[in-house]
């Protein structure tokens, strides 16, 4: 583990309500970079993701195929939760 220090300014009632909700110690700053941290590797697999979605040129869906595969990822998500996954 690396320890760095940091130092925040900070308006005083955003400090104020930062240190009252806990988000100033240590723990919540890890935890808080972490999530950030994650998001913006999801974001950048997006990101490739679309683009190679991109390079496939491939025709748009008509609005019947949208539907379809909404109502197919819906139906999907269903079955996920219905058996417990």
């Amino acid at each position: 583990m690396i320890d760095i220090d940091i130092t925040l300014t900070l308006p005083n009632d955003v400090a104020r309500e930062a240190t009252a909700r806990g988000l100033l110690t240590p723990e919540a700053l890890n935890r808080l970079i972490g999530a950030e941290l994650e998001r913006r590797r999801k974001l950048d697999r997006l990101s490739k993701s679309l683009e190679q979605l991109a390079a496939l040129d491939l025709p748009p869906l008509s609005d019947d195929e949208l539907n379809a595969e909404i109502r197919a990822a819906r139906a999907e998500r269903r079955a996920r939760r219905a058996g417990g996954a």
